[in-house]
């Protein structure tokens, strides 16, 4: 009888915390899914700063793309590809860009997340990579419209729509003032560079780079591309002897002693278009397809764009 009265005297308070540490869990699982913020997805690090800006702190943004990478050739890892698929919104380039990231977008699609391509809504340009001089190859769409801040000016005004039409729990004023006051940012900065770039002579308004990236840029400013050291839109191309030889005679036809290569690659193509035309050729730096971390020249888009800037316009004024 003690021995039943016992183990009911030990039962009891147990049974007591173990009901009470189930509801505790419950009561906190409950908090913490009422708690969970609404996520967006974003594949690159340029678009992941326009995305940020939009949707503040009403939502997490969370981007794929590390900084000082190659969207070409940038892959995921398990954890983000499930990242994608768990999504409120993804916010994704298209048009080609991220090539080994577009499979697990539209995987992220057909499971219903809500995805939003914002270079093919930018009013996309088509390639054309053939050297000044020589035949014209017109290709696919360019990718690469946020060279033309008009362009993301648009981008933004289209983000901050899909934000508030698919992303649970934001604040719709919030968001529209947050795109307000960047697009008004994005004015100042066009304006800057509209100044800027007016000083380059219309004799200097060419430009080589390392692959074809600055179409939007030229279009949009009043540049003439002249050709590329990778005659692609994509860095994972090369370049062949003719390719260079071409570019070489390209260059030296027009005047051109400037090359402007992507900061996140090896300038060593570039060097070698150097060497072709006999040591005579300024290699110049640009940020042209990834931001860097940040306080290393250009941590967000309105950074990169005015170092670009004034990097060109030095580039090809001499001073």
């Amino acid at each position: 009888m003690s021995v039943r009265v016992g183990a009911a005297r030990v039962r009891a308070p147990l049974l007591a915390v173990v009901g009470f540490l189930v509801l505790a869990g419950t009561a906190t699982g409950c908090a913490g899914g009422g708690d969970e913020r609404a996520r967006v997805v974003v594949t690159t690090n340029i678009l992941g700063d326009i995305t940020r800006e939009i949707v503040g702190e009403e939502a997490d943004v969370s981007v794929l793309m590390k900084p000082d990478a190659d969207p070409h050739s940038f892959g995921l890892s398990a954890v983000q590809a499930a990242e994608l698929e768990n999504a409120d919104l993804v916010v994704y380039n298209g048009l080609g860009l991220e090539e080994n990231v577009l499979r697990h977008v539209e995987a992220a699609r057909e499971s219903g997340v809500a995805t939003f391509a914002a270079g093919e809504a930018a009013d996309p340009l088509t390639f054309h990579t053939g050297q000044e001089g020589g035949p014209e190859e017109d290709g696919e769409p360019d990718p690469h419209f946020w060279t033309d801040p008009d362009r993301v000016r648009k981008a933004a005004g289209l983000i901050a729509d899909q934000v508030t039409e698919h992303v649970d729990g934001v604040d719709d004023k919030a968001v529209r003032a947050n795109a307000a006051r960047y697009d008004g940012q994005l004015a100042d900065l066009i304006t800057w560079m509209e100044k800027s770039l007016d000083a380059v002579p219309e004799d200097r308004r060419a430009l080589v780079t390392n692959h074809h990236v600055f179409g939007y840029l030229a279009d949009r400013f009043g540049f003439r591309v002249i050709g590329a050291v990778i005659p692609s839109g994509t860095t994972l191309a090369s370049p062949s002897s003719s390719d260079l030889r071409s570019l070489t005679r390209a260059m030296e036809e027009a005047g051109v002693r400037t090359v402007f290569a992507d900061s996140s690659q090896p300038t060593r193509l570039a060097e070698v278009l150097r060497q072709e035309m006999g040591g005579d050729v300024d290699v110049v730096p640009l940020y042209s397809e990834s931001l860097t971390e940040k306080g290393k020249g250009a941590g967000t888009y309105l950074e990169m764009m005015r170092a670009n800037t004034s990097a060109m316009a030095e580039g090809l004024t001499g001073h």
